[in-house]
């Protein structure tokens, strides 16, 4: 338990209203949505309302040994805001402010607290955008989304969070402020800490501030929708996209068990005697190069056995693509507990990781669907199980384990989009190595020698992983 007088001192620094210590309120701080990890619930949630005031926290927790984990809407599929010890759980919800949109220079300042849809209400005003867009992004924030480096729908083309951070401002662990970058296009002084920091999972420091890119939102796009008999046909048309230069601004698959499911969830008219579908959408601000992809696009649907429909409307691309963001909300209906993966391989193994994570299911006789973002080789095989069935649960963790092994075995990776956290800590080292795994530490060390910030995530213990087996 934290002292009394520290959550006196919380109190001082924050307001008594924003300082939150009865169960009931810890409790819904003591997860995120991630299935299957270990938490805690926290002693303390605090609201700070400024950067200074995140420094007072930082100074007080650090002198007292208190851990402090930040948490920004609580989206995260890795278990990475989950409290794992006794100690501050440090929500954003009042820092939500959009500082500056500055449409001549195309950036935004925000506030780590701003949701990601409300930043593009606001540019989308002035003809911009900004474009990562993950799943969530009517409830994810920003500044949860730079510490994970989140991708989304329209990564394939347009890239992922790290792509469009331009500078920061961010708490250290010893309680200084510190600046990054800012809004000149071009900006090599010193170390790249701004990308240093996209990604750290609130394990380097406390970002209170972020610079991003705004680009010019497309004028003109074709939506599609092409449906298959075989999952194999529809991951040989996202390569024959590929193949034939289209970069789509979305490419996205459903295999038949999410088909199914979102239908039934969601009422929107999908074909539920299909194998697998994909989202399909181009765009540009040329309407003739608009229109040759997605010329080229329905070519290789065609040549790849596809049935394919055009949406005529914005009302009917926007139901496409609510079905798509149906996906997990969908999945998660079926059990009590939904385990939501992220493996990623390059996109020429798309089909050989489509067919490996439906025969995995079948293999450990479970309930597994697999979508994402087939354009960019990033699949999320999730699977439905009983948690209180401990056999079913240890068939679902070997299941995950021979998931990544897989992807790893085609040249792929544990996470794109998701980071590690808590759930793929153990398997950190088969990616990176011992050597690997010994930089991260040496990295958190220096910055954060006595794991104060969001300890036990993203860099493991060294017993607690399989590298060098």
């Amino acid at each position: 338990m934290i002292d009394p007088s520290a959550i006196q001192g919380l109190r001082e620094i924050v307001g008594e209203e924003y300082v939150l210590t009865r169960k009931v309120d810890l409790v819904t701080y003591s997860y995120d949505a991630t299935a299957d990890v270990p938490r805690q619930i926290p002693d303390a949630v605090v609201m700070p309302a400024s950067s200074r005031e995140i420094r007072d926290i930082v100074n007080l927790a650090r002198m007292r040994g208190i851990a402090i984990y930040p948490r920004g809407a609580g989206t995260n599929l890795s278990g990475g805001a989950i409290p794992l010890d006794r100690g501050i759980v440090l929500s954003f919800q009042r820092m939500n402010r959009i500082l500056q949109v500055d449409a001549e220079n195309l950036t935004a300042t925000v506030q780590p607290g701003v949701v990601i849809q409300e930043l593009n209400n606001a540019v989308a005003p002035h003809g911009l955008m900004y474009p990562p867009d993950p799943g969530t992004v009517n409830t994810a924030t920003m500044g949860g989304s730079v510490a994970e480096n989140s991708g989304g729908l329209r990564g394939l083309k347009y890239g992922v969070t790290k792509h469009y951070v331009m500078g920061m401002e961010v708490v250290l662990a010893n309680g200084n402020i510190v600046r990054f970058g800012g809004k000149t296009v071009k900006n090599v002084t010193a170390y790249d800490f701004s990308s240093l920091f996209v990604g750290s999972e609130g394990t380097l420091g406390i970002i209170t501030e972020i610079t991003v890119k705004l680009i010019p939102a497309p004028k003109f796009r074709r939506t599609m929708l092409a449906t298959y008999q075989t999952i194999e046909d529809a991951g040989n048309t996202v390569a024959g996209i590929i193949r034939a230069q289209v970069i789509p601004a979305t490419l996205e698959i459903l295999d038949r068990m999410t088909i199914e499911t979102v239908e039934a969830y969601a009422h929107v008219g999908l074909p539920t005697d299909a194998e697998a579908l994909l989202l399909i959408e181009v765009d540009g601000m040329a309407e003739v190069v608009v229109q040759a992809e997605a010329e080229a696009v329905i070519r290789t649907v065609a040549e790849n056995h596809g049935v394919l429909r055009l949406a005529k409307s914005d009302a009917e691309r926007d139901q496409l693509w609510a079905a798509r963001r149906a996906a997990l909300p969908a999945l998660a209906s079926l059990n009590n507990t939904v385990v939501l993966e992220d493996a990623t391989v390059p996109r020429s193994h798309i089909t050989d990781m489509l067919v490996a994570c439906g025969n995995i299911g079948r293999k450990y006789n479970l309930v597994l669907g697999t979508f994402g973002h087939a354009g960019d080789g990033n699949l999320h095989p999730t699977i439905l199980a009983d948690k209180n069935n401990a056999e079913e649960m240890e068939r679902v963790h070997r299941a995950v384990e021979e998931i990544f092994e897989t992807a790893l075995r085609f040249g792929g990776t544990l996470s794109g989009e998701h980071g590690i956290g808590i759930a793929k800590m153990k398997f950190l080292g088969d990616e990176i190595g011992e050597t690997g795994l010994d930089l991260m530490r040496s990295i958190k060390d220096a910055l954060d020698p006595t794991h104060l910030l969001n300890p036990g995530k993203l860099v493991p213990a060294r017993e607690a992983t399989h590298a060098g087996r």
